[in-house]
C-alpha cells in the first residue's frame, strides 16, 4: 500500500517566520492525497521530517535564550570617605560581624580580581591587625574581609618588636581606627617558651613570651588550657608594649582616635573571643 505524503509539512508564506532560518522548506512538495513515488518514499520522507524537527527546535532555543549578562556592578572596597566616616568601634564591630559570618561558614562572595584593579591606586584600611604567624589563623580570612580592609603584621607569637612597632604606627598615620593583637589556642611559641626551647634567632623571639609564662605559672606546653592562658596573658603584654612602647599610637588611644584591643582565635572553632583588659 502506498503511502500517503499529505503527513508531511510544507512550508509556507503564512508560517514561514515561525521557522527561523533558510533550508527549512521540507524537500518534498506534496499534493493532499497524492501517493509518493517509491524512490522518494524512504530517504525524502525522512529528510523532510527531520527538516522540520531540526527548525523547530532552532526555534525553541531562539525563543527561550537567555539575555545577555549585564555588567557586574562595582566592587565594594575602602575609600578615604569611609575610612575617615568609621569610628574605633565600628570598625571592632565590623570584624566580629566577619568572624560571625566565617564561623556561620557564610563568608560573602567576593570578585578578587575586581577588588585588586580598584585597590590598584590605594589603600584605606580601617583596621591593623598584629596577628601570629600560624598557618591556621590567616587574618583576613577568619575576619571575612576583602583586599584592603585591613593591615596584617604577623609574627610568631604576635609578639612586640620595633618594627611591628613601626608598622602599627605607619598604620595609625593613614587613618587605621583600630589595633587588634589577635593570639590563637595551641600556639607553638607559646609552647615553646613554655618548654624553653633554644633554636637560633626563634630563642629571642621566645623571650618575649617567657613574661607571660611566668605570670600565669604554667610548666606544661601538652595542656591546652595551661597553653591557652600563657597565650591570652601574652596578648595583654602586647598590648601594654605597644601603649608603653610607642608614644606616636598612645597619642591616638589617648584622645579616642584609635581603640587597642586584644583576641584569641580558637583553631578548632574558627570563633575569635574579644578580651577583656
Amino acid at each position: 500500500m502506498s503511502r500517503g505524503c499529505d503527513h508531511v509539512m510544507k512550508r509556507s508564506p503564512a508560517n514561514a517566520s515561525s521557522l527561523p532560518g533558510r533550508g527549512c522548506t521540507p524537500s518534498v512538495d506534496c499534493v493532499p492525497g497524492a501517493a509518493m513515488p517509491p524512490e522518494r518514499r524512504d530517504g525524502s520522507t525522512r529528510r523532510s521530517v527531520s527538516a522540520v524537527v531540526l527548525c523547530v527546535a532552532l526555534g525553541a532555543r531562539v525563543a527561550t535564550a537567555e539575555p545577555p549578562a549585564t555588567a557586574p556592578s562595582k566592587p565594594e572596597v575602602q575609600t578615604r570617605e569611609s575610612q575617615a566616616a568609621m569610628t574605633p568601634s565600628q570598625a571592632l564591630d565590623r570584624l566580629k560581624a566577619g568572624n560571625a559570618r566565617f564561623v556561620a561558614n557564610a563568608a560573602r562572595r567576593r570578585d578578587w580580581s575586581a577588588k585588586v584593579v580598584a585597590t590598584a591606586a590605594g589603600q584605606f584600611p580601617f583596621a591593623a591587625v598584629l596577628g601570629c604567624m600560624d598557618s591556621r589563623a590567616p587574618v583576613e580570612i577568619v575576619f571575612d574581609q576583602g583586599i584592603g580592609d585591613v593591615f596584617t603584621v604577623r609574627v610568631g607569637g604576635n609578639v612586640v618588636n620595633d618594627d611591628e612597632l613601626g608598622s602599627l604606627e605607619y598604620a595609625v598615620k593613614v587613618g587605621a581606627k583600630l589595633i587588634v593583637v589577635l593570639g590563637h589556642t595551641s600556639c607553638g611559641a607559646v609552647k615553646g617558651a613554655i618548654d624553653g626551647v633554644q633554636l637560633g634567632n626563634l630563642t629571642s623571639l621566645l623571650a618575649k613570651i617567657h613574661p607571660a609564662v611566668e605570670a600565669v605559672h604554667c610548666s606544661d606546653s601538652k595542656d591546652a588550657g595551661c597553653v591557652t592562658k600563657v597565650a591570652e596573658e601574652n596578648v595583654r603584654q602586647s598590648i601594654r608594649a605597644i601603649r608603653e612602647r610607642s608614644p606616636y599610637v598612645a597619642k591616638y588611644l589617648d584622645d579616642g582616635t584609635v581603640a587597642l584591643v586584644g583576641g584569641m582565635y580558637d583553631v578548632a572553632t574558627g570563633r575569635v573571643t574579644f578580651l577583656d583588659h
